[in-house]
């Protein structure tokens, strides 16, 4: 990690680094960032401050996991949700609980920015698509499957850390709309 004026450079080590371009967009932690340099095994992106301001990443600490996703190619398989790598607000870790295998995270977010989450909804959190097992006014729960615990950076929250969100595509438009009928 280094900061220049207001914007923070991370240097990520990765094995998909080999297939990257400068140019390239990548999501990390569900923030789309521009691969600016390369150097072996290792690439460069820029966060500026807009994008500091309101995502996890002006947390990191050199080490953190860090979830990523290349672009979708076109024509490809949707595996999941539609993802934009445009994320609408962080949230907080509540609650986790172990399901004897499984696990179940409840987060709650700020719902007066007028995002919401239905029951078996998506919803994006540190980039990974997921679908929503418990919707409240300004919480929702997600069951996390073996596999995503241990390929993502789930295994690392605890109680209290500031995760991204990204809100159903769909149900930001239908919200959208809603709201523009009602001020009619």
């Amino acid at each position: 990690l280094q900061n220049e004026n207001t914007n923070l450079h991370i240097t990520v080590k990765s094995n998909i680094t080999p297939e990257l371009k400068i140019d390239q967009s990548v999501a990390h932690n569900g923030v789309c960032l521009t691969v600016v340099s390369l150097n072996n095994n290792e690439y460069t992106v820029t966060a500026i401050k807009e994008t500091l301001d309101k995502t996890n990443l002006s947390y990191l600490k050199t080490g953190d996991k860090v979830n990523l996703e290349r672009a979708m190619k076109l024509g490809d398989r949707l595996d999941g949700h539609i993802v934009q790598g445009h994320v609408d607000q962080t949230g907080v870790c509540k609650a986790i609980t172990e399901e004897n295998g499984s696990w179940v995270f409840t987060f709650e977010y700020d719902s007066s920015l007028n995002n919401i989450t239905i029951e078996k909804g998506s919803i994006t959190v540190n980039g990974t698509s997921l679908t929503v097992v418990n919707s409240a006014n300004n919480s929702f729960s997600v069951a996390i499957i073996p596999y995503t615990y241990n390929h993502t950076n789930f295994n690392t929250f605890k109680v209290g850390t500031v995760i991204n969100l990204e809100f159903d595509v769909l149900g930001k438009y239908v919200t959208k709309l809603v709201n523009i009928n009602q001020l009619k």
